[in-house]
C-alpha cells in the first residue's frame, strides 16, 4: 500500500470523528472536544508527515497535555465517562507515537538502541488499543436506547476507535 493511501486511512476517521463530535453538539462537554480536535489534528499530523520523528514527539506530547485537560473537572458529570474514554484514545494515541520515534534517529543517537524500550512501548500500545477497543464495545452494547446526540457520540466513540487502530497498525 502506498504512503498516500496509508495517510488518509488515518486522516479519514479523525475527520469523520471530528465532525461526529461537532454534530453532538452540547452532549459532548468541552473537554470531550478539545481531546477529539486535538487526537484528529495529530492523526492528520502523522499521516502527512509520515515517519517524521519530530512531527511524532510534538504530537505525542500534545496528546499526553489533551489527555490531562480532557478530565479535569469531571467528577460526577454526565460526560465523565465519554471525556475519560477520549483521554484514554489521546494516551494510547501518544504511546503509538512515542512507539514510532523508536525506529527513528531520536531514539538511538549513539547508534545503541534500547530494544526493550521499544518492545515496552509497544506492548503498552497494544495493551491501551485491546482496552480502547473493549471500552468501546462496552459502551455499544448498553441496554438503552440512546437519544440522538448519544447516537452521534457512540458514532464518533466507534471511528476514533478505529481510527487509532489503524493508527497503531501503520505506525
Amino acid at each position: 500500500m502506498d504512503s498516500a493511501a496509508m495517510a488518509w486511512l488515518m486522516i479519514a476517521p479523525a475527520l469523520i470523528g471530528v465532525v461526529l463530535c461537532l454534530a453532538s453538539g452540547r452532549g459532548v462537554p468541552w473537554q470531550g472536544r478539545q481531546a477529539v480536535i486535538v487526537m484528529a489534528a495529530a492523526m492528520v499530523a502523522m499521516g502527512l508527515a509520515g515517519s517524521d520523528p519530530r512531527v511524532s514527539l510534538l504530537a505525542g506530547g500534545l496528546l499526553l497535555a489533551s489527555a490531562m485537560i480532557g478530565t479535569v473537572g469531571l467528577r460526577g458529570a454526565a460526560g465523565a465517562s465519554s471525556c475519560c474514554h477520549r483521554a484514554l484514545g489521546c494516551v494510547v494515541m501518544a504511546v503509538c507515537a512515542f512507539a514510532g520515534l523508536a525506529g527513528s534517529e531520536i531514539s538511538a543517537p549513539t547508534g545503541h538502541g534500547s530494544h526493550l524500550g521499544s518492545d515496552a512501548v509497544a506492548a503498552l500500545g497494544a495493551i491501551g488499543v485491546c482496552a480502547l477497543a473493549v471500552w468501546t464495545i462496552i459502551n455499544g452494547i448498553r441496554g438503552h436506547a440512546p437519544a440522538r446526540a448519544r447516537r452521534w457520540m457512540l458514532a464518533e466513540e466507534w471511528v476514533m476507535t478505529a481510527g487509532i487502530l489503524i493508527m497503531w497498525a501503520l505506525h
